[in-house]
């Protein structure tokens, strides 16, 4: 298996979608490139199964085929990116590092975004405070029974 140095990653090229299947369910690599016409398992299939076996892996299917139909069946399989033949190591490696921008701005954007339960609650509480803790007025603004407003405001407060 050869390694590339400037970046500490190993490199492994197979022969069949079988053996990729075998590896990643022994290794789970980071990157995976799959050909569209993978022997063995066709590549669409292939991308379906790893993704199957590490939803955190990223998949890069290349193809000669440059139909937007491909692009969408790929994407609805699983790969995380598409990209046309030929394509360099460079292209491979700057859609690769995309990808791990975005995972990182997605986990950064879930830490600040409140969760949907949270929301409720901060809502109940304002329109708890705007009608004075009248909660028979509070529950007619927010379209809901008395007694569930007050089950509800009788919880602890869910987590951000």
């Amino acid at each position: 298996m050869p390694r590339y140095r400037a970046r500490n990653w190993y490199a492994s090229g197979l022969p069949s979608g079988e053996e990729a299947l075998k590896i990643a369910r022994e290794r789970s690599p980071d990157l995976v490139l799959v050909d569209l016409r993978t022997p063995g398992i066709g590549g669409l299939d292939l991308v379906q199964q790893l993704r199957a076996i590490d939803s955190a892996m990223a998949i890069i299917l290349l193809t000669g085929d440059r139909g937007m139909p491909s692009a969408i069946s790929t994407m609805k399989r699983g790969a995380d990116h598409y990209m046309s033949k030929p394509s360099g190591a460079q292209e491979v490696l700057a859609a690769y590092e995309s990808l791990h921008s975005a995972i990182d701005e997605a986990h950064e954007l879930a830490a600040v975004i409140p969760t949907l339960a949270r929301v409720e609650w901060d809502h109940m509480q304002r329109v708890m405070a705007d009608c004075g803790g009248n909660v028979s007025q509070a529950a007619r603004l927010l379209g809901m029974h008395r007694r569930s407003l007050q089950r509800k405001l009788a919880r602890r407060p869910p987590a951000r």
